[in-house]
């Protein structure tokens, strides 16, 4: 899906498309953490990255939608935290290498080749001692979870993500369940990978 098809999905839906609330799995993976430079690659309405903001990280927030990226700045100025916001494709985004204490990775989901590529970034614009968190829809949800896209070959893996982080220290490597609200008041779980790495001190 290119940029101008998100740009549509977001103008044509009152409201945020996602919650503002950060993902459960990124504030598991980031807590404790001194808070220091983070980048949000695929940031979307900027939820993870306004939250990054609220715990004093310095958040550069990136997403190819210009909706989505007004709207990010929207909720930051509503939640009255500073975030630098660029529009600009992830696919070919390259951050200065390291330049980050936190690099996050949240729901992208992309053809191998071209998540490779977006890792590889990803991993050298880490400062040493700082953390990588990925976070997706799992290969294993299309039959044992719930939402999430229909195509096997752009979801994710605990192992293919692990192949991508080559030099970095794995702290976590998991498909997780995450608890979705249903109409009638209950839960289902979704099936999410997760993933947080370490580039080892110099």
């Amino acid at each position: 899906m290119d940029s101008s098809a998100w740009d549509t999905r977001y103008a044509s839906t009152p409201g945020l498309v996602w919650s503002a609330e950060p993902n459960r799995f990124v504030v598991e993976s980031v807590t404790g953490l001194t808070p220091g430079a983070a980048l949000d690659l695929a940031a979307g309405e900027g939820r993870n990255a306004v939250w990054l903001a609220e715990q004093g990280w310095r958040v550069t927030a990136v997403d190819f939608s210009p909706v989505a990226v007004a709207r990010g700045r929207e909720l930051a100025a509503g939640r009255d935290v500073p975030v630098e916001w660029r529009v600009a494709d992830v696919t070919a985004y390259r951050p200065v290498p390291g330049s980050y204490d936190l690099v996050l990775i949240s729901y992208l989901h992309l053809p191998a080749d071209d998540l490779a590529g977006v890792l590889a970034a990803a991993r050298q614009a880490l400062r040493p001692g700082g953390s990588l968190v990925v976070v997706g829809h799992d290969l294993a949800n299309l039959t044992g979870g719930t939402g999430g896209p229909q195509d096997p070959a752009v979801l994710l893996t605990p192992e293919a993500v692990v192949d991508g982080l080559a030099g970095l220290h794995i702290r976590r490597a998991e498909t997780a369940r995450r608890p979705v609200p249903t109409t009638d008041g209950g839960t289902v779980d979704a099936l999410d990978t997760v993933v947080v790495a370490t580039r080892p001190a110099d």
